[in-house]
């Protein structure tokens, strides 16, 4: 099975931490690389995890703000910092069959029960969201996808107390195939629906018979939300973990009515992965150029969804034919995967628009 390079980050080594009283060890995982993708709005369970607490998982709020996630870094950290390698191989589109019951959020306890404790009954951290909206899947490997399958619970089943199983969802949207872009959006539609739910997406990649198998916790109609005063963003660690946080990313910056806002997805020895998130002001407008200067010599070796031109450690990255034409206060992103050395510092980013 061949990998991306930016597939080839396995967390490494034993790292001891102490929270609310228990002790989270994170153990050797000799299980494949993680470096594949996720549903990332609405954020997946392990990924929202990740994205609260990934630098800041030892801060005792979690257990009282954040009570599941907590659980799942006592149980195993790696299921978080791994968030982007949940998926079995060699299932041949018989997904129920695979996936028993009760194991949904785990991939059928996929990869020696590395996110089994995805599959806990609680009140995960649910992420307000419309009944039409943008479902955003990203894929830091870049493996395309063939198709992906879009569930939802019924109306009246509750996530906090009963085991997600087959029965409790229906399929609201099967996609068409997706070109290996790294960004796959779905245009979703819930219904009538409210309160609590678990939107369930199947991403069939399209590089092998590889599934993932991704629960996002969701409330429409108001209600449910982030914990009080979670912690800010950051990458995962890198292979080792760093003994120090990576660099925090500066606020947006905007020029002409648009703002770019950066943000490190992933990091390995010698390569990253960065997401640039272009928003709109008051106004639309009809296209965008994002120029930044590396502060310590990165460079990028392959993009999606913008066209980008460097010259030395300048670059300028100009919206493509899909993506230029924003609403007012509207957003779209691209990406790209990148090399450093030194320090991979977040650079400070302009936006033009036309």
């Amino acid at each position: 099975m061949k990998f991306s390079r930016t597939a080839r980050r396995l967390i490494l080594g034993t790292v001891a931490v102490l929270a609310t009283g228990f002790t989270m060890v994170v153990v050797n995982h000799a299980g494949p690389a993680s470096a594949h993708g996720s549903v990332t709005n609405p954020p997946s369970r392990n990924y929202g995890c990740w994205e609260r607490w990934g630098d800041d998982h030892l801060n005792p709020n979690m257990a009282q703000t954040d009570p599941m996630c907590a659980q799942a870094w006592q149980a195993n950290p790696n299921t978080m910092w791994n968030w982007n390698g949940l998926f079995r191989e060699n299932v041949g589109g018989n997904h129920q069959a695979a996936v028993p019951d009760g194991q949904l959020c785990s991939g059928g306890r996929t990869q020696g029960g590395l996110y089994a404790s995805l599959d806990a009954v609680g009140a995960w951290v649910a992420k307000p969201m419309p009944n039409n909206f943008t479902l955003t899947l990203t894929d830091g490997a870049r493996h395309g996808a063939d198709y992906m399958l879009i569930y939802i619970t019924k109306q009246g089943f509750d996530p906090t107390r009963q085991p997600l199983t087959w029965g409790s969802l229906d399929l609201v949207l099967r996609t068409g195939s997706y070109p290996t872009t790294g960004l796959y959006e779905a245009q979703v539609n819930a219904g009538n629906r409210t309160g609590r739910h678990v939107i369930y997406t199947i991403w069939q990649a399209s590089h092998l018979d590889q599934p993932y198998y991704l629960c996002s916790d969701v409330t429409f109609g108001g209600g449910g939300g982030d914990p009080t005063n979670p912690p800010p963003t950051t990458p995962p660690p890198t292979n080792p973990p760093p003994t120090t946080p990576p660099p925090t990313t500066p606020p947006p910056a905007g020029n002409g009515g648009c703002t770019a806002t950066y943000t490190k997805t992933n990091e390995w020895s010698g390569g990253f992965g960065a997401q640039v998130t272009v928003r709109a002001g008051n106004a639309a407008i009809s296209g965008w150029t994002v120029r930044w200067t590396w502060p310590n010599g990165q460079s990028i070796t392959n993009s999606w969804n913008a066209s980008i031109t460097s010259s030395g450690s300048a670059v300028t990255a100009a919206n493509v034919g899909h993506n230029g034409t924003l609403g007012a206060n509207a957003s779209t992103s691209f990406g790209f995967n990148g090399s450093w050395t030194g320090t991979n510092a977040a650079p400070a980013l302009t936006c033009t628009a036309t």
